[in-house]
């Protein structure tokens, strides 16, 4: 069963807002040697709970709750077959997988995520 795995926070100035995680929640954080300015969050240890990232924004300010699933492409389908809206297509993050993001019918937006360490 599909089940949320990861968030992800945006902001104009993501180095700022790490500093005020870090003082109110306590939650670590890391940059990602990937080919974006991506930073993963450790939000604890051995608690229940999931980790997250934060990268700069782009449009509006919101926090994406994201899916992980089997086949990204199997997904989108039965996302549009149900009425939801494919937001961000699928997109390649090198050595990681795929991602894309959708929005419910109610517009709820979400992402998905495909774990494949071999996409380009």
């Amino acid at each position: 069963m599909p089940r949320v795995v990861h968030f992800d926070i945006n902001a104009n100035k993501p180095e700022k807002l790490a500093k005020f995680y870090e003082q109110v929640f306590n939650w670590k954080f890391e940059k990602w040697k990937g080919p974006m300015d991506y930073w993963l969050i450790a939000t604890g240890e051995n608690e229940p709970g999931i980790d997250g990232g934060l990268s700069r924004r782009e449009k509006e300010a919101k926090t994406i709750n994201t899916i992980n699933v089997s086949s990204i492409d199997d997904y989108i389908e039965m996302i549009k077959r149900n009425k939801g809206v494919i937001i961000v297509p699928k997109t390649p993050v090198p050595g990681v997988g795929y991602t894309a993001q959708f929005e419910d019918p109610e517009g709820n937006s979400f992402g998905l995520m495909e774990d494949d360490p071999t996409a380009k």
